[in-house]
């Protein structure tokens, strides 16, 4: 439930400024309050980080250590928590951090850049060329308008409704109020932020050495982004998604529904064992490949019954609503629901809201053509 608040209020501060269907229970939940450390192979590890005080989620980092260099991808929303992350990479090596690769603009995996920057002065921020226009665009405006982050929270809290104008319940309320009050910390971390944002920029394709460690960054294509980067390693079959991929429950709160199940089957079309998600546990072998083929199928699946409905309702703005009804209406979401969110109340209320902005996304996407 927190996920689903945090997620809602965060997408409107931005704006100010079937594969297998059976449903096994999951540990994996969308809060996590704990840091995690996995080894995916010699010299190559993931850390899963708590969600911010604020409750906001941090996006996970993998660290990769070669020969010669470090390579970081993705620093996390809290500057804390990279400085944490810095402290444990020195445990592992004493060779320097030289390349930090952002896999698209979102806060929650570009705000520990200016920590990684100030902590090794020969780092190279690494960045698909839409990811580093996006950065420069919004991370200034972000810092101003935290503040109002804080509003948008108390405004909820006396009104008794969310952004989209629907009644909060109690126990909504007493997580709104939580919310709240972790803003604070947050904000004093952001004081005495200084941003950076990616100076080495690809289009296509960068193939980086880290001494006897080949790293591979690729554009498959927009999807969650218009700017999303995979790092893959082949000779160790690992790939990190950004949030192309999220576990258990996709994100779809915007991006490019279509393009999205393109890239993500190029993605499959990979060959990789080990699968690191923008957020949530690691994804190993078969599972993998299962997940990242429900994700696009239920994409697809969402897309035709928005399509369907726009043909009988028409497009544009104004039909928004009535198409939303329709589609939630008539689409079975159960088995998907289940599929990704198990019996876990908050995973499943998350779902209900990513699904919700999957069909507005689907449907702002077919208005566009």
């Amino acid at each position: 439930m927190q996920r689903r608040i945090v997620t809602r209020v965060a997408q409107v501060t931005a704006l100010i400024g079937a594969a297998v269907l059976a449903a096994p229970a999951r540990a994996d939940t969308v809060n996590n309050a704990t840091r995690a450390v996995v080894e995916l192979a010699p010299g190559v590890h993931s850390i899963r980080h708590a969600d911010a005080p604020d409750a906001f989620p941090q996006g996970n980092t993998t660290v990769v250590i070669g020969e010669r260099d470090v390579l970081v991808v993705d620093s996390c929303y809290l500057p804390s928590s990279a400085r944490e992350d810095i402290a444990q990479i020195r445990t592992w090596t004493s060779k320097p951090v030289r390349y930090l690769v952002n896999t698209h603009w979102h806060f929650d995996h570009t705000m520990g850049n200016g920590v990684y920057g100030a902590t090794f002065p020969g780092l190279d921020i690494v960045a698909h060329a839409e990811t580093a226009r996006r950065s420069r665009h919004y991370n200034p405006g972000w810092f101003a308008r935290f503040p109002r982050r804080a509003d948008l929270f108390r405004q909820a809290l006396a009104e008794g409704k969310d952004p989209d104008g629907n009644v909060l319940s109690e126990v909504e309320k007493r997580e709104y109020a939580d919310a709240l009050r972790g803003l604070a910390p947050v904000q004093a971390e952001y004081s005495t932020l200084t941003d950076r944002t990616a100076n080495v920029t690809f289009e296509q394709s960068l193939t980086l050495d880290l001494g006897g460690r080949e790293v591979q960054l690729q554009f498959l294509g927009r999807g969650n982004t218009a700017g999303d980067a995979i790092v893959y390693l082949p000779r160790e079959r690992i790939v990190v998604t950004g949030d192309l991929v999220v576990h258990p429950v996709p994100y779809m709160f915007s991006g490019f529904p279509s393009e999205l199940v393109r890239t993500l089957r190029a993605l499959d079309g990979l060959d990789y064992d080990v699968l690191v998600p923008g957020h949530g546990e690691v994804l190993r072998g078969a599972r993998a490949h299962e997940y990242v083929d429900a994700v696009a199928d239920f994409t697809t699946a969402v897309i035709d019954a928005v399509e369907r409905q726009v043909a009988v309702i028409g497009s544009g703005q104004r039909n928004l609503e009535p198409v939303r009804e329709a589609v939630q209406k008539t689409f079975d979401v159960a088995p998907w629901r289940d599929r990704f969110a198990g019996a876990d109340p908050a995973n499943r209320d998350f779902f209900d809201t990513t699904y919700a902005a999957l069909i507005t996304a689907a449907h702002a996407e077919i208005w566009g053509k």
